[in-house]
């Protein structure tokens, strides 16, 4: 009999087989050359949050397993060689797509150049904008100067300058230069020649320019070398009962900026004794912390490359389209006493939703508002909308979720913010993340309480609805109204949970649900009925329900499944999950939605959600799956799911024999999912 572990993959090696998914597309020639630039940069953000976070943990696991018995020491050192291995794998084949994408842009007349490859002209165009945009944001620091490493800040790009004077041999230096991404763009556009179009790297700017910074200190020789730090991120949360937890995560925030380094990148061209002279101030010595590069870091900024060139280069333009039953001339509570409707973002507006808010702000019967925010945009029409309603006599509450991972200092600012407007903010709890997305409104109405909800699968963020993909029911529905309200009743008083009558709420019940929806389908099959399962998710990483799908499969249960990113279970294996399918579609948006339909002998059931399957998700926040009963909705999500199953363009097999191959489905036809899904909701 094969060990357990022998039917699962790690999730550290899964979720880098879904980035090279993602690096798949910057590769992928059949997509527009500067679409295919902006995945080199998601390809990098994703890699640093990967160092940042679980390499982070891996290493804190692999420091306590030297002092703990009871910790395979043994099995962390092996994850992290696994992960080294396959991260230098996708590296060369980054570094060669960068490269050939190069050279594909100067075939469109684009070129990438560098300080030394400036004409007379464009020499003067690049000090003229050194002098005005960037040098008042360039604070150089001297090496041997710098007694604090926490001011070296995670994942910023830094020049490690080495200053000489070419005629006195003693006279050498080293100073660092933080590049000023946050003040102006990576990119300088660079006048055209003709038909011929020029664009320069901001670090290049400043190699050009560094004359002009240290000169008059009698240096005239001067060579920059590209370096980035990559933190441990993980919040230690200290427990002093004294203060707020706002204050807490405040300082547990700041002191992210001082985490251990888990990785230094560097120049590969980077002279020995500067690079020892780095390793030495910033107490660097691990191996494998250390990692050569190219000239260049943090692609990450190539997701905003400048949109140069032709229109074909780009996608072409899908504007999120209006909903067909929400009509400006009707009040939204009116449409919503009629039937349920569904948003399905980024096709449809997410604008509607601020409609939905705003007419809630200002209508004189509507008494309250509740809504819980993860990550909010920067500019959040959604806050203003809430502000507003505040100020027009709402008794408005949020539950601020401040332990979202790298939006705490926003959510920080925004909690104080809505306390400024006396909106009342709910206090985030400690060991658990609401990470379910719900508003519910209350209005009176002929002298009673009527409620409005919405609930949906990703973030109230007007930024991230442009490009995430999720779906977002607004409903009238009594009973899941009144769920919500207890919801939102124990978020502020922390008592007992409550039985719930519609929605499944973790970490109360939500896995044994699955599992229990899933026994159904076993049963069925045993009994020679028709028995399957879609399930459509970001993670699949908990094995309790992961061994639930293997026997289910077992059984002749029939698993689609569609899963964007990690996926510890190994589909397709004979004998021990055959009848699962799985696959990822990685394309133009970010499948975000999770959707779940069970044939239940014949009875289908659909639920949306906010959450993966995941250990976390289940246990360790407060999450919501929510069932889905409106016939045209049902429609809609099967029609999508169908054209999801379609795909044989953007999607990749997750079997073990064929991972990350495209798949094929039989089709001579094309399909794009999300291309049709746009087309569909446009006919609609």
């Amino acid at each position: 009999m094969a060990k357990d572990s022998d039917k699962f993959i790690n999730r550290e090696l899964s979720w880098l087989h879904f980035n090279e998914r993602v690096l798949q597309e910057a590769m992928d020639v059949s997509n527009p050359l500067i679409e295919r630039l902006k995945f080199m940069g998601i390809y990098s953000n994703n890699r640093d949050e990967f160092f940042r976070v679980r390499v982070a943990t891996i290493k804190r696991m692999l420091k306590l397993s030297k002092t703990q018995e009871n910790l395979n020491t043994e099995k962390y050192e092996t994850i992290l060689a696994d992960i080294q291995n396959l991260i230098r794998q996708q590296e060369a084949k980054f570094t060669n797509t960068f490269e050939v994408l190069k050279d594909e842009l100067s075939r469109n007349n684009i070129h990438i150049i560098d300080e030394t490859e400036l004409s007379d002209d464009q020499e003067k165009f690049v000090y003229d904008y050194y002098i005005e945009h960037v040098r008042p944001h360039l604070f150089p620091l001297m090496l041997d100067n710098i007694k604090n490493i926490g001011i070296i800040q995670d994942a910023s790009i830094y020049l490690a300058v080495e200053l000489m004077n070419t005629s006195d041999d003693e006279k050498e230096d080293y100073a660092l230069i933080k590049l000023p991404t946050d003040n102006v763009p990576r990119f300088l556009i660079l006048p055209n020649k003709g038909k011929e179009m020029y664009i320069i790297f901001m670090d290049d700017v400043i190699r050009f320019s560094l004359g002009d910074m240290f000169s008059v200190y009698g240096y005239d020789s001067f060579k920059a070398y590209t370096i980035k730090f990559t933190r441990d991120s993980e919040l230690d949360i200290d427990n002093d009962v004294s203060k707020s937890f706002v204050e807490l995560m405040s300082e547990s925030v700041k002191q992210r900026k001082r985490g251990e380094p888990v990785r230094f990148v560097f120049d590969k061209e980077i002279p020995e004794r500067l690079l020892k002279k780095l390793s030495k101030k910033f107490n660097i010595s691990k191996h494998d912390t250390l990692r050569e590069g190219g000239r260049y870091h943090n692609f990450k900024d190539f997701m905003g490359f400048p949109k140069i060139g032709p229109r074909n280069l780009r996608y072409p333009p899908s504007p999120p389209l209006k909903h067909p039953e929400l009509d400006n001339d009707r009040s939204f509570f009116d449409i919503l006493k009629e039937k349920d409707i569904m948003l399905h973002y980024p096709y449809q507006s997410f604008q509607h939703l601020i409609d939905f808010l705003r007419e809630a702000s200002i209508d004189p019967k509507v008494r309250s508002i509740k809504m819980t925010f993860y990550r909010a945009a920067k500019d959040s029409q959604a806050m203003n909308a809430l502000i507003n309603a505040a100020r027009n006599g709402k008794y408005v509450t949020v539950f601020m979720e401040i332990q979202a991972r790298f939006d705490e200092e926003a959510n920080i600012y925004w909690t104080e913010r809505l306390q400024e407007e006396g909106i009342k903010v709910m206090q985030t709890i400690p060991g658990y993340k609401v990470h379910s997305k719900m508003i519910l409104i209350r209005r009176r109405e002929n002298g009673l309480n009527h409620f409005y909800a919405n609930i949906s699968t990703g973030n109230f963020n007007e930024s991230t609805a442009k490009v995430y993909a999720d779906d977002s029911l607004l409903t009238a529905n009594n009973q899941i109204c009144a769920d919500l309200y207890k919801i939102f009743d124990l978020l502020e008083s922390k008592i007992i949970p409550p039985r719930f009558s519609q929605l499944i709420v973790a970490p109360y019940e939500i896995r044994s649900f699955f599992i229990r929806m899933l026994e159904n389908e076993i049963t069925a099959a045993k009994e020679g009925k028709e028995a399957w399962a879609i399930i459509k998710l970001n993670s699949l990483v908990d094995k309790k329900v992961a061994r639930k799908l293997y026997e289910a499969s077992q059984a002749g249960v029939k698993i689609k499944l569609i899963n964007r990113g990690i996926c510890v279970i190994l589909p397709g294996v004979r004998g021990l999950s055959e009848n699962i399918e799985a696959f990822s579609i990685v394309d133009k948006f970010l499948e975000h939605s999770r959707v779940y339909i069970f044939n239940n002998n014949g009875d289908h059931q659909y639920y949306i959600s906010s959450a993966d399957w995941m250990q976390r998700n289940f246990d360790h926040r407060i999450e919501v799956v929510c069932p889905i009963y409106d016939q045209s909705i049902r429609k809609e999500l099967m029609d999508m799911i169908r054209i999801q199953l379609k795909d044989n363009t953007k999607s990749r097999w997750l079997s073990p024999d064929r991972l990350n191959q495209y798949r094929k489905t039989g089709s001579k036809t094309k399909h794009r999912a999300q291309f049709e899904i746009y087309d569909y909701f446009k006919k609609n």
